[in-house]
């Protein structure tokens, strides 16, 4: 019998930047992923999971996230609720000059689960960093968002960046699910596995030719 995954779920970056700042997310709502953000971190606690809060941190002056702005801080329902371990990071990596992977290894954590902002760059960035430092990861795709761009090499809605990004996760590099699906598998002590490229790749193949 395989051994129970030893989690610790990662909040990042739920600042007030988010919702009333410069740096607003679009999709999912942030009705729906500040709730899921909360309803994680409860299940978390109460099944005994310990949660590891993230905060980005930028210099003051600047046009998000200045250390010290209404926007650098965490928002209410994330601050207000109680965390095992709290991290400043200057960098879009949870892992980058912090000591998240000491702190993991001393709590002999094998799997993160990552919610919180945003899912195509700090969460990205944390995920890659994690799944290629060995960990086993886990997604929450309606605890998480994303917000539009548009530059030289194209524009994206938060809707496709999300969706793009989520798909790609759960390709191999984490397992994508929902904060319900999630809380259950923690409940029953089931890991959430990812499928893989190739088949991702496949199957979207047999789908083209089947349309």
């Amino acid at each position: 019998m395989l051994a129970s995954p030893r989690r610790a779920l990662l909040v990042i970056d739920v600042q007030n930047e988010y919702f009333t700042g410069n740096f607003k997310i679009e999709y999912p709502p942030t009705t729906t992923s500040l709730s899921n953000i909360g309803l994680a971190m409860d299940a978390a606690r109460a099944s005994g999971v310990p949660v590891v809060v993230v905060q980005h941190d930028l210099p003051e002056g600047a046009p998000i996230f200045a250390n010290g702005s209404h926007g650098w801080q965490l928002h209410p329902d994330v601050a207000n609720r109680p965390a095992d371990h709290r991290i400043l990071k200057t960098m879009a990596s949870a892992f980058t000059g912090t000591d998240l992977a000491e702190w993991l290894s001393a709590n002999a954590i094998d799997t993160l689960t990552v919610v919180g902002y945003m899912t195509h760059n700090c969460d990205a960035a944390t995920i890659f960093h994690a799944s290629h430092s060995g960990f086993k990861v886990e997604l929450l795709d309606d605890a998480t968002g994303s917000l539009p761009y548009e530059n030289a090499a194209g524009k994206a809605s938060a809707e496709e960046i999300h969706r793009v990004f989520c798909t790609v996760f759960h390709s191999g590099f984490a397992a994508v699910t929902t904060t319900r699906s999630w809380i259950a598998a923690v409940n029953e002590g089931k890991a959430i596995e990812p499928d893989n490229v190739y088949v991702s790749n496949q199957r979207a193949i047999a789908t083209k030719k089947a349309a």
